[in-house]
């Protein structure tokens, strides 16, 4: 039985601990408070963020996070991506020294442009084969849920990206693997912020064509930064790429939507942040995407467009005229 860590209690770290429960694992899952661990543990149900799914018996939680990775064999990081980093300072010496390590978490830090597996093994010392990462059209309700799902674990190191493939596989969520960890990390981190507009574009009251036209235009802009930074293509039509795309831009229960379609309606981005207890990673992660775009001279007009309404205050409407009259050209 393999012993797994999951340092994240939010909607999909919890959701995850219970795929590998149900996989086989033997699990523990890292609340920040411990009210929660001990209600986790006590009902069997995390009531604060996924309420009405029972967890499996080999789920337990702790506020502790040495004895959350005591002996772990997998260290799954489900923490929001601007927290990384202080998080995992805090856990470096706790982690177990051959434990594979694998990010959940979908953004670019901020000031550093960095992914999440980098930021990883910057802090930790790990080198890049015991760093993975999942990504995919993975909304966590819905696989909590036991609806069926895919996903793609990303990992340089095929026997790893192999095994976490088996520890997480069960007849309702379906893994594959893939070497390309820069595809499947910024595909993952990309499509938050073109879920925002797509938000937007919904509040305001525009329809299919609108959505479908900014997935397809957000897909091509995610694919120019992948390419520069050395990611295949491949990757970008497939489950890390357009699979997740297309579920972050369309569904209700992807927070980024979410959040962009009360953008649209007319509250500010503080009102939207008061009025839910969720991170929404694109709103913060749309100013280092942007970064990182400019930093390789890569023209990403949508996340331009998204840092405008979430960071410098335009209205959603003007955003959108701005992006129908830009200069004319070839597809």
């Amino acid at each position: 039985m393999t012993r797994a860590a999951v340092l994240g209690a939010g909607s999909w770290g919890t959701t995850f601990a219970k795929v590998l429960a149900d996989a086989g694992c033997e699990v523990t899952l890292h609340a920040r408070r411990p009210e929660l661990a001990k209600s986790i543990t006590e009902d069997r149900e995390n009531r604060d963020y996924l309420p009405g799914i029972r967890l499996p018996a080999a789920v337990r939680a702790t506020a502790d996070p040495a004895e959350a990775l005591l002996d772990a064999e997998v260290v799954v990081l489900a923490v929001p991506s601007q927290s990384l980093r202080d998080n995992l300072t805090a856990w470096r010496s706790l982690l177990p020294g051959d434990a594979t390590l694998l990010s959940l978490m979908k953004g670019i830090e901020l000031g550093t442009t960095k992914r999440m597996s980098e930021v990883i093994c910057e802090v930790t010392g790990a080198g890049p084969d015991r760093v993975a990462a999942l990504s995919g059209p993975n909304l966590a309700r819905e696989i909590a849920e036991e609806q069926p799902a895919a996903t793609v674990i990303a990992c340089t190191d095929t026997d790893r990206a192999t095994a976490l493939q088996a520890a997480c596989h069960t007849p309702y969520f379906r893994p594959y693997t893939n070497p390309d960890i820069i595809g499947c990390e910024l595909g993952g981190a990309v499509k938050n912020v073109i879920a925002l507009a797509c938000g937007i574009a919904e509040g305001l009251g525009f329809g299919d064509n609108t959505r479908a036209s900014l997935i397809t235009r957000g897909l091509a802009e995610i694919a120019r930064l992948g390419l520069v930074l050395g990611a295949e293509l491949t990757t970008f039509a497939g489950l890390a790429g357009m699979g997740d795309l297309v579920a972050t831009c369309s569904s209700p229960l992807s927070r980024n939507r979410t959040f962009g379609e009360k953008l649209g309606r007319g509250m500010t981005v503080e009102e939207v942040q008061q009025s839910t207890r969720q991170t929404a990673e694109g709103v913060k992660s749309c100013r280092s995407v942007l970064d990182l775009a400019r930093a390789h001279d890569v023209y990403v007009p949508l996340t331009e467009a998204v840092v405008r309404v979430c960071h410098e205050g335009e209205a959603p409407a003007r955003m959108v005229r701005e992006i129908m009259t830009r200069e004319a050209k070839s597809e």
